[in-house]
């Protein structure tokens, strides 16, 4: 298939591939030379304002996470969002840039000691804890932190759930107030995760009044509750039908409203600002059929290319220059290892072949951030226009 077809890309259930076209074109007129990431800062800047808009009460802080590619951090930041990180690596990405400390949030609820004494010393001020154990140490390194309290919420309806890793239970909370109290430590504010990919609003809603419970135990403990932040997990347009952000932000005014303190209120969306600005771009190495007659398609690019969201579940849509009857395909990553298998009963055109392109759409959050170098397969290109 040749990059002239670029403009015909399609699958039976999705209307043709509509993302940076021109750009695409443009790089695969010389031939393709393996697989990429094309983001297009545009999409990200107006999901920006997008989100801006929608809650007007919210200050978005980014997910690094989701892409810390510089050229992408700098088109956020030019729109007026903040950072939220998970690491030192990702606060030293921001520097450079002229992000401000004091406006990074370090939201990993469990950090190294190194990293807690980098970033203070940078500047951060904001701590995210989600049990005693996070706040002796945050404390006992930067004992004037402002310190949000992670509290455990649902994650159904969440493409990824998050709610089993981190998350303070009912059981903990009273303890690890009482502990900062103890301290001296100014437990200022909570923070929750409906779950990556969220679809049920509820969750939002949940969230909230559970936030403001503990807000209130804080305040009754002799603590200055005034921070609240809302997580991310804002879903974007993929295989399967999502609420639109100005009806997730419906519920969230909705919740904020009912609260009775006045509260800084941040939002860390990661998937949400970057996702739908990608379109990851792949070649078919090989199709063929096993003994059962099951249809395998191997690409070059896979689980360890950045697709492992693929095994979570997360829909993307995926295209191709084929027009033929629609079959199951178990999907593949190029490596030798079991785990490089996305998806199985995945429905494909039948005459796919080696030498294939395939656009993966909505793959701008996570994918080149995980990309490894894993039996010796480099790591995605990423381009951005």
């Amino acid at each position: 298939m040749g990059c002239q077809d670029v403009s015909v890309v399609r699958s039976e259930q999705h209307q043709p591939l509509e993302f940076a076209q021109n750009s695409l074109l443009n790089v695969l007129r010389g031939g393709y030379q393996g697989p990429f990431l094309l983001m297009d800062s545009a999409v990200v800047r107006d999901r920006a304002r997008q989100f801006k808009a929608a809650l007007p009460g919210v200050t978005p802080h980014f997910a690094v996470k989701a892409n810390p590619d510089p050229r992408i951090l700098s088109a956020l930041l030019a729109e007026g969002v903040n950072f939220e990180i998970a690491s030192r690596r990702e606060l030293e990405l921001l520097l450079p840039l002229g992000v401000r400390p004091a406006e990074v949030l370090f939201s990993n609820p469990v950090k190294p000691r190194s990293h807690i004494a980098f970033a203070a010393e940078a500047g951060v001020e904001w701590f995210a804890i989600d049990s005693i154990e996070e706040l002796r140490k945050v404390h006992q390194i930067k004992a004037d932190a402002k310190l949000y309290l992670r509290i455990y919420t649902t994650n159904e309806g969440a493409g990824c759930p998050l709610s089993g890793k981190f998350g303070a239970h009912c059981e903990d909370i009273e303890t690890i107030i009482a502990e900062a109290v103890r301290l001296g430590a100014d437990l200022a504010g909570v923070t929750f995760h409906v779950g990556s990919q969220c679809t049920n609003t509820t969750n939002w809603r949940e969230g909230i009044e559970a936030a403001g419970k503990v807000l209130d135990d804080f305040a009754k403990a002799g603590l200055e509750p005034r921070f609240l932040d809302l997580g991310g997990g804002f879903p974007v347009r993929m295989g399967e039908p999502i609420p639109a952000i100005g009806e997730i932000a419906g519920v969230i005014n909705r919740g904020l409203a009912r609260l009775e303190r006045p509260l800084q209120v941040i939002a860390e969306p990661g998937r949400f600002l970057v996702a739908e600005a990608g379109c990851l771009v792949a070649s078919v190495v090989g199709a063929t059929r096993r003994s059962n007659q099951e249809r395998w398609l191997y690409l070059d690019a896979g689980f360890y290319s950045g697709l492992m969201e693929m095994k979570d579940g997360i829909p993307y849509v995926i295209d191709t220059e084929r027009d033929g009857k629609p079959v199951p395909w178990t999907v593949a990553g190029p490596t030798c290892d079991s785990v490089d298998v996305c998806l199985t009963g995945h429905l494909l055109p039948e005459n796919l072949d080696e030498g294939d392109l395939i656009y993966i759409r909505s793959a701008g959050a996570y994918v080149s951030a995980c990309s490894t170098e894993f039996n010796g397969f480099p790591t995605l290109e990423v381009m951005v226009i």
